[in-house]
This record gives C-alpha cells, sequence and structure tokens, in this order.
C-alpha cells in the first residue's frame, strides 16, 4: 500500500489461509474494515456482512461504503436484519455457515446485541474488533476493569427487563471478548489505549488506505463544524447546544455544519435558522468527505470520534482539527453520571488537535 515519506508502515499479518468475516452496523465500522484490509488482509477473502439499520442516513451512507468494498475485492452482503419481529432469528440462521467456515470474526461493534448473540456462535475463531470511534476507548477499559459491556450514556442503576433477557447473551459475548492463555483478541484502532489487558493485541489504525485513496482536499477559507448526536442520546440540553454552536460559528466564521447521522431533521432545521450555516447531510463517513474535499481550514467539533480519526486522514493538508469542550452545564439533567468524564477524557487523549474554551 502507498504511504507518506516517513511514516510508518502498517504492521501486516499473513492471512492468506484463513477467510474472515466481518459484521458492521455503521459506515463508520465498514470504513475501518477497509482499513484493516489494507494492513495485510487479502479483500477477496473478506465476506462483510452488513447488519442494516433502519435510520435512512446511515442506510444511504452504507450502500455508499458497500459499493467502495466492492471496489475493494471484498464480497458484501446486505442483511435485513431489523425487518420484523422474526429477523433476528431468520438473520442468525442464515449466517451461521458463514461463521462456521470462516476463520477470523471482524466485528465492528462489541456493545451490538447483535454482534453479541452472533459471538456466541464463533467458537474458538480467531476475533478482531475494528474502531468503532471512542465506543472502543470504554470497551477496552471495561474488559481490563472486569466490568459488563455497556455504552458510556446508558444511565446507571438497575437494568431493564430487555437487559436481563440477554444477561446471558451479553455475558457470553463478553467471555469471547476476553483473552485467554491460548486465544488473543486482536483491536485496530485509531483511539488512545492506555490499559489494554493481557492478550489484547493492539494495532494501530492511521487511515494509511483513506489518504491512498481520496485527496488531498482543496481548502476554503473560513471553518466547518462537526455536529454531534449527544442532544439525540440525552446527554445534552438541544437549547444549550444551539448557542454553543451559534458562538462558535460566528467566532470562527464557520460556514458548513456537517451533520451526524442520528441529528434529528427538526433539530438541524432550528440550528440552520439560528446560525444561518448551510446544513450538510453527508453521503460517506466525514473522514473520507474531508479527505475529498473541499475543506475548510479548520474543522470545529465537540469531543467525539472525529477529534481523533480526522488528523490522521488530513496529516500533510495543512488542515486544523479544533475541539470545543462540554461545559458541566450543558448536560440534561437525566445524563449518565459518567458523561462529563468520559467526554473530557475524549478531549484530553486526542493529538494533533487545538483546545477551544467553552462557549459562555
Amino acid at each position: 500500500m502507498p504511504s507518506t515519506s516517513g511514516e510508518r508502515a502498517p504492521r501486516r499479518r499473513d492471512l492468506r489461509d484463513q477467510r474472515a468475516i466481518a459484521f458492521v452496523e455503521s459506515p463508520v465500522q465498514l470504513l475501518n474494515v477497509l482499513e484493516w484490509a489494507g494492513t495485510g488482509a487479502r479483500a477477496d477473502d473478506l465476506t462483510v456482512v452488513v447488519l442494516s439499520p433502519t435510520d435512512p442516513m446511515s442506510r444511504g451512507q452504507l450502500r455508499r461504503m458497500a459499493e467502495l468494498a466492492r471496489d475493494q475485492g471484498c464480497t458484501v452482503r446486505w442483511q435485513e436484519a431489523r425487518g420484523g419481529a422474526g429477523a433476528p432469528l431468520r438473520t442468525v440462521r442464515q449466517l451461521a455457515p458463514l461463521l462456521h467456515r470462516a476463520g477470523r470474526i471482524v466485528i465492528g461493534d462489541p456493545f451490538s446485541r447483535y454482534v453479541q448473540l452472533l459471538l456466541t456462535m464463533a467458537g474458538g475463531k480467531r476475533l478482531t474488533v475494528v474502531d468503532d470511534g471512542t465506543a472502543t476507548m470504554e470497551f477496552i477499559g471495561q474488559l481490563a476493569r472486569g466490568e459488563r459491556l455497556v455504552r458510556w450514556h446508558r444511565r446507571g442503576g438497575a437494568r431493564g427487563p430487555r437487559e436481563l433477557v440477554l444477561a446471558p447473551v451479553t455475558a457470553a459475548a463478553r467471555r469471547r471478548l476476553t483473552p485467554t492463555a491460548a486465544r488473543s483478541v486482536e483491536v485496530f484502532t485509531s483511539m488512545p489505549v492506555r490499559e489494554a489487558p493481557a492478550g489484547i493485541d493492539v494495532t494501530e489504525n492511521s487511515f494509511a488506505w483513506t489518504r491512498a485513496t481520496f485527496g488531498p482536499p482543496k481548502l476554503l477559507d473560513g471553518a466547518d463544524l462537526v455536529g454531534t448526536s449527544l442532544v439525540e442520546t440525552g446527554v445534552v440540553d438541544e437549547a444549550r447546544y444551539t448557542e454553543a454552536v451559534q458562538a462558535l460559528a460566528r467566532e470562527h466564521r464557520a460556514i458548513r455544519y456537517f451533520a451526524h447521522r442520528r441529528e434529528h431533521v427538526d433539530k438541524l432545521h432550528a440550528l440552520h435558522a439560528a446560525t444561518g450555516l448551510e446544513i450538510v447531510r453527508p453521503d460517506l463517513p466525514l473522514e473520507l468527505i474531508a479527505r475529498r474535499g473541499p475543506t475548510s481550514r479548520t474543522i470545529l467539533s465537540f469531543p467525539s470520534t472525529v477529534v481523533h480519526t480526522l488528523p490522521l486522514a488530513l496529516a500533510g493538508t495543512g488542515v486544523k482539527v479544533a475541539v470545543c469542550d462540554i461545559a458541566p452545564e450543558w448536560l440534561r439533567a437525566g445524563a449518565s453520571p459518567r458523561a462529563q468524564g468520559f467526554l473530557t477524557g475524549v478531549t484530553d487523549a486526542a493529538k494533533d488537535v487545538h483546545r477551544l474554551a467553552s462557549p459562555a
């Protein structure tokens, strides 16, 4: 694979004698499967199973990413995994032969109940977890601390009926994801890893495939602002978020707002009315959109995955990535008690970004 001068060559693995199957549920997960394959896997030995979500933005981006994966030689299987009450059992039954033949299982979201169910059928196969952004940091930390797998923004306390019913599946998947003396687990990530337990083999995702395939971008004056779904997940108050976007756009002469695929349409309309920003709903992950360009010389973001990935994808282009912290008073009353610490940690761990004070 081509690489820029002076760049550390990614570690290559020998996968000639094994077929791999990857399960993805988001465009970012599929992008990182392609990055993983670019470090040594043969794409024609890789089958990507898209466990299709229901929201239109994610489905649209996944369709585009599936085209790119096919162009790289991957076999892509689109699975309507959420198409009614019988879809989960039907999906598991249809995927069982693929799981049986695969030598390696690649997953993008260890917190996914669907993926956890499939892992209970994986036996002793080799396992790779590709990056799912900041969730990867939490996953490794929970493994190291011996905690149950739960997303950081979920509130603490007693588990609901659904969680109790699925608890045996989650526990079995956690055991499968925990390395043993006889079996290691690979984590392919661009996130900082500080507490990986013994047996976790961490492979760096440097976005070499993205840089070799796209760009460099044409640069525009002003700034682009990256949206977040923290309002939709119940972490940040919407009025506070709108005020922060207004202040950042005014101070940094922002011209575009790149919406997260899970942001609600009504919220985006309100942001446009309040700020005058051009609202862009990308058809590919932002790392590819920014690399293809045109891209503003400054990209503004709140704490999220992109403060780690964009500096890698845009290395050498002259684009500055800046992150604005989430002020404690922006959090909703019902937000998880872990929210502030986790979001601060995301910013603290980011490299090659400029840190901005929260707007008053």
